[in-house]
């Protein structure tokens, strides 16, 4: 029984100290981290391409549908995710318009960090969309951790739409404390 009760209270302390100093606990995650986060966007230049119908589970990539982004012509546009935690991000899935206008992602940057200065686009560049790809792509790189998951846009009058941005992690996530 004292052995036990030994190991309960290391086991607690262990914890305790993790917690209070290095500030991070360690847990599990599944699935689309994306999924219904708080999302915003550079600008709406549209009142159906609102920044949450990027994380809303719909695929659709018909903008007259109410399931993309859309923001207004303009110099570096970009749409943001907040993840609420710090997780090990592996893959970025995006569904781009399918009704038209599927280049305008062409160039657009996957940043993922834990800062916003600049609106986070100056996290870590993960991956760069070299091609503007049909419907629906996964973007795998080589893991990051972050908060934010930006798609930026650099250059001058761009249009930046997304119909869906879904984020994936490895198994385990940082939570800050």
């Amino acid at each position: 029984m004292c052995y036990v009760m030994s190991y309960i209270r290391m086991a607690m302390c262990v914890i305790l100290f993790l917690t209070l100093f290095t500030g991070m606990c360690v847990a599990d995650s599944k699935g689309n981290l994306a999924l219904n986060g708080m999302a915003v966007q550079s600008s709406l230049g549209h009142p159906q391409g609102d920044a949450q119908n990027a994380v809303d589970g719909n695929r659709d990539s018909d903008y007259k549908k109410e399931s993309c982004t859309f923001t207004k012509t303009e110099f570096n546009p970009w749409w943001r995710v907040d993840l609420g935690n710090v997780y090990t991000v592996s893959n970025v899935t995006i569904t781009n318009r399918g009704d038209c206008c599927k280049e305008r992602l062409r160039g657009a940057q996957i940043r993922i960090g834990n800062k916003l200065d600049n609106n986070g686009n100056n996290n870590e560049l993960a991956a760069t969309i070299l091609t503007a790809p049909n419907g629906t792509q996964t973007f795998s790189f080589e893991s990051v951790n972050g908060r934010y998951v930006n798609i930026f846009l650099p250059g001058n009058d761009e249009i930046l739409t997304l119909c869906e941005v879904e984020v994936f992690a490895e198994k385990k996530l940082l939570i800050n404390i």
